[in-house]
């Protein structure tokens, strides 16, 4: 069955009625992150710093070029979250867990290793030499999960998928660790790597990261539909004509692209896809047509606001944003588990 044909026998996209009080909040949020963001830090400025940072590039003032250096953090923050959030909604989508963020599948371990391979051994240092060899350990790290979770009965069943990244996941880790701790030399710039940070975006690295937020979230958007009918079961999505299999592969392999290109350059960022799939689920149902573009703007606000916070509080110098988003991700995460009805094994 073609793509067409299965969104045709969807139901048409309702809007909640308060769809747009929704959109206008989020939208509203994100610019009020953003201005935050290029206003507040270990020097903060005032409105008319902003105004001549933004729109007067004559003017060369202290204020002004601080503005100017902050827009491209800005901007990688707000790209960076958009893909993370989309990651989560895939992976929750694919593994129909709740409780999945994009590192369920080893996807950010796979891509630690590589890069911590690069750093130790290949003296690597560009933002195209970080996403090349983060994008390959996320890909075969996904294809090897996939395969583990595919053998036996029932093929590539959620609990086996989730079971299969786990054991991956923490095996890749001690790999890590095992590389890094004899390399004194390198574990200066592995460190700041590895707890995740937005601070070293470049408009070079924005231009090497586009591409694969843009692949990887039409991706996204041109499977949601398939991904709604794979959400009732997998019976009923092969009785719907869906290639469960194949599906999977697809929307892993362009979690792998949102989540690869961003551990690349920002670190391993964890709880955003949690926290922001979470949230719209939460206010908007569970429709991925609306689900996936809203994730893409609840995880900009997040990462955006985590960074900004990070600053204030580690003023005057700053907190790295995943050590934010862990203080805030985990205990939803405990919250969730705690709510979430488990199957028994």
């Amino acid at each position: 069955m073609s793509h067409s044909e299965l969104k045709n026998k969807q139901p048409a996209l309702h809007l909640p009625r308060y769809f747009t009080a929704v959109l206008v909040i989020f939208l509203a949020l994100l610019g009020v992150c953003v201005i935050a963001s290029l206003v507040l830090g270990s020097k903060a400025v005032n409105g008319q710093a902003l105004i001549d940072g933004l729109f007067h590039p004559d003017i060369d003032s202290f204020e002004a070029n601080i503005v100017r250096k902050r827009i491209s953090r800005t901007v990688f923050s707000l790209f960076c979250g958009a893909a993370l959030g989309v990651a989560g909604s895939l992976m929750q989508s694919v593994t129909r867990n709740p409780l999945a963020d994009p590192s369920i599948l080893g996807i950010n371990t796979g891509a630690s290793l590589f890069v911590v391979c690069g750093i130790a051994f290949l003296n690597i240092s560009t933002a195209n030499q970080y996403i090349g060899l983060a994008l390959v350990g996320s890909a075969v790290t996904a294809v090897f999960v996939f395969g583990i979770g595919s053998m036996g009965r029932g093929g590539a069943t959620p609990i086996k998928l989730v079971l299969a990244g786990a054991a991956t996941s923490a095996a890749l880790s001690s790999l890590v660790t095992a590389i890094m701790i004899p390399r004194s030399y390198a574990m200066d710039q592995f460190r700041f790597w590895q707890v995740g940070s937005v601070g070293s975006g470049t408009w070079s690295g924005i231009g090497a990261f586009l591409p694969f937020l843009i692949i990887g979230s039409l991706v996204a958007f041109l499977t949601a539909p398939a991904l709604n009918a794979l959400a009732l079961g997998d019976d009923v999505a092969t009785g719907l004509g869906v290639r469960t299999g194949t599906l999977r592969l697809v929307a892993a392999l362009a979690g792998v692209l949102l989540c690869g290109a961003t551990t690349a350059l920002a670190g391993p960022i964890g709880f955003i896809g949690l926290l922001s799939t979470h949230l719209v689920r939460l206010i908007l149902g569970p429709d991925l047509r609306l689900v996936i573009p809203m994730s893409a703007i609840s995880g900009a606000i997040i990462l955006t606001l985590s960074d900004v916070l990070g600053r204030l509080i580690g003023s005057p110098g700053e907190l790295e944003v995943g050590v934010v988003t862990a203080f805030i991700g985990a205990p939803v995460l405990i919250l969730l588990a705690k709510k979430a009805k488990v199957r028994s094994l």
